[in-house]
């Protein structure tokens, strides 16, 4: 079983070539929404990379088409149960119901479940199908999820079930081998989204003459670590009076984070514009890019500035930036997590140092073969192959 686990790890320091078998395949993707979010960009991003390799793929979603926040391939069949915003044990039978009739109907060879609850409901729903497998992922860390104890339940029922578990991490592999023990787990990370584009909403920024700037991206969280980002930042910004931190995001905790910088007296150096979509702009003006997560499942946002050459300071949390990052290498780990001294002060340090920041982005774009699409897209093509081989050797047997 370890030499498995091994193998379908992506050797990231090594040049990567994948055999993998050419027969066509019907595939489903099953996530509750596309109205944004690293989890649905995958998603979209895998389901056209499939659709290129020859394969025929349907995602279905909860929710209207209308909602969708990314533009899928036109190759793709857009599936929509219109089940979303219904809560309760009914509505939930109602949506294995629905799903299961779809199952049934487009009889993919595999359904892949995109996050806890859809890989759950996605089990339930194929069960007793013959000829359907499915794949379960993970791609938050389950300690930081507030799932409640009836889906914890079913999750511990369903994922020995599956025929695979994907994670993102080792760290989420190692949780779930202790908590939910009988899943058949692999580890794929997500594929850097490269090149980067410029898309909407586009939030138009010039940096002045001399300024330097110091980027945080991410939903406005309690997960993510802003307020620590804005005390540490407030601690330092007396030493580096050219820098700004800008933190682009939304979410539930602006209010409390503007509350936050206006009472440090940051309203001049940190601002909060919103969730911007043209990111590529953004990279290209950051001179350091910083993660500051309590909690990660695998960062999309850390990917993309060191793909884009942006040498980056994150926080060492449990799971997510230490598989990314090789230290002082490409990047900066901080330990122990969730200490705004220490963020402070491996800030502070690489800021006064033009020459290291140089070095480490030379070769942060690294991550742009480590983590390729076509190097990810082959693992999940082992992955299938491994599941079909072993529904094989069943008929054999």
């Amino acid at each position: 079983m370890a030499q498995q686990k091994k193998l379908l790890q992506p050797e990231l320091n090594m040049s990567f070539e994948m055999h993998t078998k050419t027969s066509p395949l019907r595939i489903m993707l099953f996530i509750h929404s596309l109205r944004g979010g690293g989890a649905e960009r995958v998603a979209v991003d895998l389901a056209a990379r499939w659709i290129a390799n020859g394969h025929d793929v349907l995602l279905v979603t909860q929710t209207d088409a209308s909602e969708d926040a990314y533009e899928l391939n036109k190759q793709v069949q857009r599936i929509s149960l219109k089940t979303a915003g219904f809560k309760g044990v009914l509505a939930n039978l109602r949506r294995l119901y629905i799903l299961r009739r779809e199952i049934r109907r487009h009889r993919p060879d595999i359904v892949i479940g995109f996050m806890t609850t859809s890989s759950i409901l996605a089990v339930l729903a194929a069960s007793g199908i013959s000829g359907c497998h499915v794949i379960a992922t993970e791609h938050t860390h389950p300690p930081s999820q507030t799932l409640s104890g009836l889906w914890q339940k079913l999750r511990r029922y369903t994922y020995p079930k599956a025929s695979k578990v994907i994670t993102l991490t080792h760290g989420t592999e190692a949780w779930l081998e202790k908590h939910v023990p009988g899943s058949n787990i692999a580890v794929i990370p997500n594929a850097v989204h490269w090149p980067l584009e410029n898309k909407e909403p586009v939030i138009q920024y010039v940096k002045a003459p001399g300024r330097k700037l110091l980027l945080g991206v991410g939903r406005l969280h309690h997960d993510k670590g802003f307020d620590l980002l804005i005390k540490a930042f407030a601690s330092i910004a007396h030493l580096h009076p050219e820098w700004d931190l800008i933190i682009l995001g939304e979410g539930d905790k602006r209010e409390a984070l503007q509350k936050q910088l206006e009472e440090a007296g940051m309203s001049s150096r940190i601002s909060m514009p919103g969730r911007a979509g043209n990111m590529l702009a953004w990279s290209k003006m950051a001179d350091i890019y910083v993660l500051s997560s309590r909690t990660e499942g695998l960062s999309n946002s850390l990917l993309e500035a060191m793909a884009c050459g942006v040498p980056s300071v994150a926080f060492d949390c449990d799971t997510g930036p230490r598989e990314i990052i090789r230290p002082d290498l490409d990047g900066v780990l901080v330990q122990p997590a969730e200490d705004e001294e220490a963020l402070a002060a491996h800030l502070s340090a690489l800021m006064f140092n033009q020459a290291k920041q140089v070095e480490l982005g030379k070769r942060a774009i690294d991550v742009r073969d480590r983590f390729s699409m076509r190097r990810i897209s082959g693992l999940w093509q082992q992955v299938f192959n491994e599941v079909l081989d072993h529904k094989k050797d069943g008929e054999k047997g």
